[in-house]
C-alpha cells in the first residue's frame, strides 16, 4: 500500500471570474507554511498575467494555457505536473511538498480533480488535498443563476472562501451564504475581508473525500471519472464567451484609462465577465495592476517591480457578446486624447 503521507497533495483553488482566486492564492503563499510548494496556474486565452500579478517566478511556477476548458486540460495537467515531478526527482527545482493549483474561472473543476485521481502514473505520486472555492458576494448570485460551472465549483469545495464582502450589501451577502449552504452544507465558510486566512486555517485536515459532497457533486465526480460529462466542444460556453488581450506601448495617462475602462464597465457591465491587467502608467516607475469585473472596478494596486524585461501595457477581456474590436476602437480613441495609440495582440 502507498504512504499516504509521503505522496504530494495537490490543492485546487477554483471560483468564478474575478472571485478572488490570485488575491487569495498570493495571501497563502505568502504563508511561510506554504515556502516549499510548486504553483500551476490555468488561465483562458493566450496571453497569461495571473502568474506575473503574483510577482513570484520561479522554476517551481508554470502557467497552463488551454483552449479549451474541459477536455484537453486533462493532457495538459497531466504532462505538467509529470513534467515538475520528473525536474523535482531530478534535483532541477527545489524540492516542493504541495503543489496548487488555480484554475481559469470558466472551468469545471471535475475534470481536474479526476485527473490527479485517476491519471495511472500521477496517482503513484500525488494525491487531492481540500479544493478551496472563491465566491464574489458582489456578483456571485448572478453567477450562480447564469453559470453552470459557478454551482460546480461551489458544490465540489472543501473550503468557500467569500470575497468582497465589504463591497456588498449586508442582506446580498446573507442571501448569498444561504444560497451557498444549500448547494454545499457542509463546507466551511470564510469571509476574506473580516476573517482571518492563512494556510493552516484552509488546508487542515486536507484530504479530499466525496463522502461530505452533495449527491448532485459526487454523481458529477462519477460521471467525470467515467467520461460521460459532456461532448467534447471547444467552445461548450457558447459562442458569445471568448478572450482576447490588447497590448500597446508607450506609457499610459491614467486619467483618461481610468475613465474609459468606468464607462466601459458602466455599459456593459453584465458582458464583463473579467478584465485584468499590467499597466505601463505615466509616472510611475512599476507596473500598476488593473482588474474589473462585471460594473465594479478595484482599486488600482502598484506592483513591486516588473515580472519581466517587457514594458508594454497588457491588458486581457474575458466578455461574453461582445466585439474586440468595438472594445479595441473606443480605447484608441481616449489613449490617443493623450497622444499614445495602442496596437493589438490577438488572444
Amino acid at each position: 500500500m502507498t504512504d499516504v503521507a509521503a505522496i504530494t497533495p495537490v490543492n485546487l483553488i477554483t471560483g468564478f471570474l474575478g472571485s478572488g482566486k490570485t488575491t487569495l492564492l498570493q495571501r497563502l503563499l505568502g504563508d511561510p507554511a506554504l515556502g516549499d510548494t510548486a504553483v500551476l496556474i490555468n488561465e483562458f486565452g493566450e496571453v497569461g498575467l495571473d502568474h506575473h500579478l503574483l510577482e513570484r517566478i520561479d522554476d517551481t511556477m508554470v502557467l497552463l494555457q488551454s483552449g479549451c476548458l474541459c477536455c484537453t486540460i486533462r493532457g495538459e495537467l497531466s504532462e505538467a505536473i509529470k513534467a515538475l515531478h520528473s525536474r523535482r526527482a531530478r534535483g532541477l527545482v527545489p524540492n516542493f511538498r504541495r503543489l496548487l493549483i488555480e484554475s481559469t474561472g470558466l472551468a469545471d473543476p471535475f475534470p481536474i480533480l479526476s485527473t490527479v485521481q485517476t491519471d495511472p502514473v500521477l496517482k503513484h505520486h500525488f494525491r487531492l488535498g481540500n479544493v478551496i472555492a472563491t465566491v464574489d458576494a458582489v456578483n456571485g448570485a448572478g453567477q450562480l443563476a447564469r453559470q453552470p460551472e459557478c454551482i460546480k465549483q461551489v458544490a465540489v469545495a472543501d473550503r468557500l472562501v467569500l470575497t468582497k464582502t465589504d463591497l456588498a450589501a449586508a442582506e446580498t451577502t446573507e442571501a448569498l451564504v444561504a444560497r451557498l449552504r444549500r448547494l454545499n452544507p457542509s463546507a466551511p465558510l470564510w469571509r476574506a475581508a473580516e476573517d482571518r486566512l492563512d494556510a493552516q486555517a484552509l488546508l487542515a485536515h486536507d484530504l479530499f473525500a466525496l463522502g461530505g459532497k452533495s449527491a448532485i457533486a459526487r454523481r458529477w465526480f462519477a460521471d467525470e471519472v467515467a467520461g460521460q460529462s459532456h461532448v467534447h466542444d471547444r467552445n461548450r460556453h457558447g459562442d458569445g464567451i471568448h478572450a482576447f488581450a490588447l497590448v500597446f506601448d508607450g506609457p499610459v495617462d491614467w486619467t483618461l484609462f481610468g475613465l474609459w475602462l468606468t464607462m466601459l464597465l458602466h455599459r456593459h457591465g453584465t458582458a464583463m465577465l473579467r478584465v485584468k491587467g499590467i499597466l505601463n502608467v505615466e509616472g510611475s516607475p512599476t507596473p500598476v495592476a488593473v482588474h474589473g469585473v462585471q460594473h465594479l472596478v478595484h482599486p488600482p494596486v502598484h506592483m513591486a517591480a516588473w515580472p519581466d524585461g517587457d514594458r508594454r501595457s497588457r491588458l486581457v477581456f474575458v466578455v461574453d457578446g461582445l466585439d474586440r474590436a468595438a472594445i479595441e476602437r473606443s480605447l484608441t480613441v481616449f489613449l490617443s486624447l493623450g497622444a499614445r495609440t495602442p496596437t493589438s495582440a490577438v488572444a
